[in-house]
């Protein structure tokens, strides 16, 4: 791209709004310009306003860069939203309103019929729901999420068995403590334990499987027939989301096939040969030991996922192990990616 597009973060303080200035930095298509966070953070550098919890430095290009509130207005056209859910619902239609293109990682709008649910390689055909999105509610901008950490690794598993017709499905998590944010779950909660409950946590994997995996008809998403059901618990990893799940198929295509087929997935984002689309989205090891959350979380620069331990099931058919990098390929990473598809697919103008 000739000349890179300024792009704002809102919640830009947090740990999802850290991920995207990090991963932002040097982005062959995108300049950061733009930061929002609370009114308490609002008016100060962002060096002043900001605790950076990542590994190694906040990026020398943002320190000074000053913190606005979460209005629009003097924004760019793209504004990535790192909001925390009890505010993101008014701040991200304000924006939107006003012409701007909010690519969500917040919860409020995933499961809205008009706004699509989108992990880029899966469902890029859900974007032609945003001109019934701007008819209906009468913005010139819109809003694009992507899904919850963990639904991530496992629609990312299941997206290359809908050839096969997935009829059930029974998933259990183990959830790095990263995905709490900061500071997250208190140590004596968490160290030497395992936390067998995540507020919202089952409820979002089982609905945003089955809108992400539907099929688009007409003007509308019709979610996907097969019923989920998810466990989901917090572990003491840092980084990356195991997720393990038994299917039920239609056809039964053997292990080998299962795991050709998964192999073998690419989507859109390949294709198009995007900024942050890994050469393969999907990685799938013999070992039978793998994945793991240290050795494996950090494939494909945090944008792969990497499943494992395809097997044959004695209650359904199939099951098997993924992991997902959740602050990257489950966030910040996600969402901008599925910028960079909605660039280039013409639904935002260069």
């Amino acid at each position: 791209m000739e000349k890179r597009i300024d792009v704002g973060v809102l919640g830009a303080t947090g740990m999802v709004g850290q991920q995207f200035i990090r991963l932002l930095e040097n982005h062959p298509w995108f300049r950061l310009t733009w930061l929002g966070a609370s009114d308490r953070s609002a008016g100060k550098r962002y060096k002043e306003a900001t605790n950076w919890r990542l590994d190694g430095e906040m990026p020398a290009g943002v320190a000074d860069l000053p913190v606005h509130e979460c209005k629009p207005g003097d924004a760019p056209p793209i504004v990535f939203s790192a909001t925390d859910a009890s505010v993101a619902t008014e701040i991200e239609q304000a924006f939107a309103n006003a012409g701007h293109w909010v690519i969500s990682n917040s919860r409020n709008h995933r499961m809205d019929l008009d706004v699509p649910l989108l992990v880029a390689e899966i469902n890029a055909e859900h974007l032609r729901v945003l001109p019934t999105q701007q008819r209906l509610r009468g913005w010139t901008g819109g809003i694009v999420t992507n899904p919850n950490c963990s639904t991530i690794g496992l629609v990312m598993g299941l997206a290359p068995l809908r050839q096969f017709g997935i009829r059930k499905v029974v998933v259990a998590t183990m959830q790095a403590v990263s995905g709490a944010g900061y500071p997250g779950v208190p140590s004596m909660d968490i160290l030497g334990n395992v936390v067998p409950y995540i507020g919202g946590e089952e409820e979002k994997m089982q609905t945003e499987t089955q809108k992400i995996l539907g099929n688009f008809d007409a003007d509308r998403i019709a979610p996907m027939g097969a019923n989920v059901s998810a466990h989901c618990n917090r572990v003491p990893a840092i980084d990356g989301h195991t997720v393990v799940a038994s299917v039920e198929l239609e056809t039964k295509p053997g292990v080998e096939g299962l795991k050709k087929a998964m192999a073998e997935f690419a989507g859109r984002p390949q294709e198009l040969k995007l900024p942050f689309a890994p050469e393969r989205p999907l990685v799938v090891t013999d070992a039978p030991d793998r994945p793991q959350t240290r050795r494996d979380a950090l494939a494909g620069n945090g944008m792969t996922v990497t499943v494992g331990r395809v097997r044959e099931c004695t209650v359904f058919d199939y099951k098997f192990t993924a992991l997902v990098h959740n602050t990257i390929r489950g966030a910040a990473g996600a969402a901008i990616l599925n910028a960079e598809l909605l660039l280039e697919e013409g639904y935002v103008q260069r």
